[in-house]
C-alpha cells in the first residue's frame, strides 16, 4: 500500500511539474496576447465612451452619434461597402470556379495551380509599381487603347479607379483561395457522387447538391478570410493614392488611419467599435448560414 501511494504522489507531483513548466512556456505568447491585442481592445472601448483622453468624463453614445454625422465617415463607410460587396463575393465565385475547373482531368493542371499561387510571393511594393505602369495617365494601358482611338484616362482618379482596385485585389487572393477550395472538393464522398451519376444526375445537379454542402465550411472559411483580405487593401491604396485618393477609393481605414494623425481618439474608437460590430455580425451571419448547410447534410 505504502507503494503504491508513493509512486501515486510521484505521478501527482510529474503532472503539476508537466503543468507548470507548459504554463511557463505559454507564458510569454500569453503575455503577448494580453499586451497588444486583450489590453488595447479594452482600451479603445473605454475611449469610445469618454470625451477625451484628459478628462475621462463618461458621454455615452455621443462619440457614435457625431462618427455618424461625419460626412468623411460616411464616404468612408459607403465605399468600403461597395467594395467589399463585390471584391468578397468575386474573388470566392471565381476561386471556386477555378477550383472546379482545375479539378478536372487537364493537361498542365500542376503548372496552371502554380501560375495561380505566383501573386503570393511578389511584395506589395512591386504589385503597386505594377498597376502604376499598367493604370497611370501615360501607362500600358491608355498606350494600348490609343491603338483603337481612344482617350487617355487618369484611372486612379476616374469612376473606374475602385474596380482598377478590385483587380488587384482579385489577382492577389484568388489563387490562395482556389487552393482551398480544390483542398475541400477532394474531400467530397466519391461513393455519393458516382451513385448520383448513376441515378442520372448531372454534373450541374451533383455539384449544387452535394458537392456545395460538403464544402460549405470551406465557402464560410474562404468568405471570411476574402472579407479580413478586404481590409487589407488599404496599404495597395495608400501606395498608389496616398492619404486623400478620389473619393471612390477613399476606405475606413483612410479615416482611421487620418483620424489617428489628427489625435481624436474618441472617434478612432467609435470607428473601430463600429467597425468590429458589422464585421462581427456579418461573421455570424456567414456560421448561421453554414449550421443551416451542415445540417442539410446530415440528415441527408
Amino acid at each position: 500500500m505504502t507503494g503504491k501511494r508513493t509512486r501515486r504522489t510521484s505521478g501527482r507531483k510529474r503532472k503539476n511539474q508537466e503543468k507548470w513548466l507548459s504554463l511557463a512556456f505559454l507564458s510569454p505568447s500569453f503575455l503577448g496576447v494580453l499586451v497588444f491585442f486583450v489590453v488595447p481592445f479594452f482600451v479603445v472601448i473605454y475611449y469610445a465612451f469618454v470625451n477625451n483622453p484628459v478628462q475621462h468624463q463618461f458621454v455615452g453614445f455621443d462619440n457614435f452619434a457625431r462618427l455618424l454625422q461625419n460626412s468623411s465617415f460616411q464616404l468612408a463607410a459607403k465605399n468600403t461597402a461597395i467594395f467589399s460587396g463585390i471584391a468578397v463575393p468575386s474573388a470566392v465565385v471565381i476561386s471556386l470556379l477555378l477550383a472546379c475547373l482545375l479539378n478536372q482531368k487537364l493537361p498542365l493542371k500542376s503548372q496552371m495551380r502554380t501560375s495561380m499561387l505566383a501573386p503570393l510571393m511578389v511584395p506589395v511594393a512591386s504589385v503597386v509599381l505594377i498597376w502604376q505602369v499598367m493604370f497611370s495617365y501615360n501607362g500600358a494601358l491608355n498606350g494600348f487603347l490609343a491603338h483603337f482611338g481612344i482617350d487617355q484616362i487618369d484611372w486612379m482618379k476616374s469612376e473606374f479607379n475602385r474596380y482598377v482596385v478590385i483587380l488587384l485585389y482579385l489577382w492577389k487572393n484568388i489563387g490562395y483561395n482556389m487552393i482551398l477550395f480544390l483542398a475541400a472538393l477532394s474531400n467530397v464522398p466519391v461513393d455519393i457522387q458516382e451513385m448520383a451519376m448513376l441515378e442520372g444526375a448531372g454534373s450541374f445537379r451533383i455539384f449544387m447538391q452535394i458537392k456545395l454542402r460538403y464544402i460549405s465550411p470551406t465557402i464560410v472559411f474562404v468568405t471570411i478570410l476574402s472579407l479580413i483580405n478586404s481590409m487589407k487593401i488599404f496599404r495597395e491604396v495608400y501606395l498608389l493614392t496616398g492619404k486623400y485618393p478620389y473619393d471612390g477609393l477613399y476606405l475606413l481605414q483612410h479615416f482611421m488611419n487620418n483620424t489617428f494623425e489628427s489625435l481624436d481618439y474618441q472617434k478612432l474608437s467609435a470607428a473601430a467599435l463600429l467597425m468590429a460590430l458589422v464585421m462581427i455580425l456579418v461573421i455570424l451571419c456567414l456560421f448561421l448560414a453554414d449550421d443551416r448547410l451542415g445540417r442539410d447534410v446530415e440528415e441527408s
